[in-house]
């Protein structure tokens, strides 16, 4: 039996393809999940998530930033997560992640970033991510406390949303805190 590295017991993270535009789209519609990633942003036609689908699945990774798709068992795509600010001098990285609402607390969010975790750490030698929280994110917070992500400071006022101003949570793990917790990941995924 072959081993995918990238399939876990609930995920599995693969390329973007160009035919999955309209569940992007979709995702897209639901700004409460927008503003928790990043922000509301202006609306984009269906020709502008196609050609954001196409550009993205047929974009070279570069500097080891890339997108996956993110989907369940079942083939259903669950969400999307992203690296970026990778810095191979350093070590050091970030992620985004997004998962849609219909999919919420079913553990694809954990597993993906496990999955990218180890593929960062074990594979091209990274020692550091880093991820930015808003404030009112709760959830995203707490997964990542579970996750062994240590909080290391506060920006103040870092987004305007809702008619609120927002601090943004800056967490980070190092690859020995994920080794120590999570060294037998192939078989908790």
């Amino acid at each position: 039996m072959t081993h995918n590295f990238w399939q876990g017991s609930k995920a599995r993270l693969r390329a973007l393809e160009p035919r999955d535009w309209e569940v992007f789209h979709a995702f897209d519609a639901d700004t409460e999940v927008a503003r928790l990633c990043d922000q509301v942003h202006f609306p984009r036609s269906s020709e502008g998530t196609q050609a954001w689908a196409k550009e993205e699945a047929t974009a070279k990774p570069g500097s080891d930033a890339f997108r996956w798709v993110i989907e369940n068992e079942a083939g259903v795509i669950v969400g999307t997560i992203n690296t970026f600010g990778c810095d191979r001098r350093t070590g050091a990285f970030k992620y985004g992640l997004a998962i849609a609402r219909e999919h919420w607390r079913r553990g694809y969010a954990r597993e993906a970033i496990c999955i990218v975790l180890r593929y960062y750490f074990r594979e091209l030698r990274y020692q550091k991510v880093n991820v930015h929280i808003y404030d009112f994110n709760e959830a995203s917070i707490k997964l990542h406390e579970k996750l062994g992500f240590q909080h290391e400071g506060r920006l103040r006022r870092m987004l305007y949303a809702d008619g609120a101003f927002h601090d943004e949570i800056h967490m980070g793990l190092t690859a020995e805190e994920f080794e120590a917790r999570w060294n037998d990941f192939s078989s908790k995924a």
